[in-house]
């Protein structure tokens, strides 16, 4: 019996598509997050691991679809190849069985690395940018979510006793920034 053809796509945000990722691929079913690759609990790739069994092939564009660092990347091929299934990424050309050689064991862990060292300096530039920015005056910071008048009516709400995940959604905003608004107005 031969297993499905499975897909993984990941995107960061909203905004960007996953048109180039598995292009001309046939697909039995494919797994799409659009969330950020630093957190490996995202809810399709915990489906997809979910839902891989035995003799499936996992297709995935490149590691850093997968997994923004090694050990993320190691843990879920593992998982992934534990179940008996084969996963390939196609930008690298890599394929794992889960009874690779030590040649591919290394190439795993080489390519992540890259992976992982790639996003250190992506994020490195970022703060060096935001910090030049902030000195030329240009960087001001993001948009505050609610004005003074909104956290004035937050917290006396919150003070009034009512929920905080209930003023949450109502604002538009997480319960962490209802929070960080509540700890930033104490007196």
């Amino acid at each position: 019996m031969t297993g499905k053809r499975l897909g993984y796509l990941r995107i960061s945000s909203l905004d960007q598509n996953t048109d180039r990722q598995l292009e001309g691929m046939t697909l039995d079913k494919t797994f799409t997050d659009k969330a950020s690759g630093k957190d490996a609990r995202r809810p399709q790739l915990l489906a997809l691991l979910d839902y891989t069994r035995d003799g499936d092939v996992v297709l995935v564009h490149s590691l850093d679809r997968l997994a923004r660092n090694l050990d993320d990347l190691r843990r879920i091929v593992q998982s992934l190849t534990d179940k008996g299934a084969r996963v390939e990424f196609l930008k690298e050309g890599l394929a794992f069985t889960g009874d690779d050689s030590a040649m591919s064991q290394l190439l795993l862990n080489v390519m992540g690395a890259f992976a992982e060292f790639e996003r250190s300096l992506i994020r490195e530039r970022q703060r060096e940018g935001i910090g030049l920015a902030k000195k030329k005056g240009i960087y001001k910071g993001r948009k505050k979510s609610l004005d003074a008048e909104q956290v004035t009516h937050l917290k006396a709400r919150v003070q009034a006793g009512e929920g905080k995940a209930a003023l949450a959604r109502e604002f538009g905003v997480s319960r962490a920034t209802v929070y960080q608004y509540l700890a930033s107005t104490r007196d």
